[in-house]
């Protein structure tokens, strides 16, 4: 794609990058759960899982507008995974996330800033192609993203991994705000 400057020159425009929709054709055949929770889902094209994804599989990667990406991709996290489920201040879960972010300087009050900086991040990166494939099963496909926040001293920033999982048409849904460093 080439674009004229203001002086008249021709220089190529920035390249897009290329994303894909995973698409599952039933074709009357057997259907993979797998494949089905994959169905509608968007890619950076070399970021995708492996298609075909099994033997006789029907499925197909095909291309998306990266505009259409960028108008409707969006991230969600429900509140209740940084208040009670991170924080976990009655030890219900036993996970012991909590303790990192208080090392920080969080705390459950800082709940609604967490989850709007880790939505915030985890799509400008999910845009950008930045996130890992994880495990694919019969509930979906999740990726890791890595976030970065300030201490609360402000000393350093700490990095850490987010775990999230691809839903249809660019939709994004925090399984874990705090997947490890």
């Amino acid at each position: 794609m080439y674009y004229k400057t203001c002086i008249g020159m021709v220089q190529k425009a920035e390249e897009q990058p290329s994303w894909v929709k995973w698409t599952h054709h039933s074709e009357g055949k057997t259907h993979c759960e797998e494949c089905l929770r994959l169905d509608g889902c968007w890619f950076l094209e070399g970021n995708a899982p492996p298609c075909p994804h099994h033997p006789y599989c029907h499925c197909t990667l095909d291309p998306i507008p990266y505009a259409m990406v960028l108008m409707n991709a969006t991230s969600y996290s429900d509140h209740r995974k940084f208040d009670p489920y991170l924080f976990d201040p009655e030890n219900t879960y036993r996970h012991g996330k909590n303790r990192a972010f208080e090392s920080w300087g969080y705390s459950v009050s800082d709940s609604v800033w967490l989850k709007n900086e880790i939505e915030k991040q985890a799509l400008k990166k999910y845009l950008s192609g930045d996130y890992t494939l994880g495990k694919l099963d019969r509930r979906g496909q999740r990726i890791n993203i890595r976030v970065t926040i300030p201490r609360k001293d402000g000393s350093v920033s700490v990095s850490f991994i987010t775990g999230w999982m691809i839903m249809p048409n660019g939709k994004l849904k925090l399984n874990t705000p705090y997947g490890g460093k």
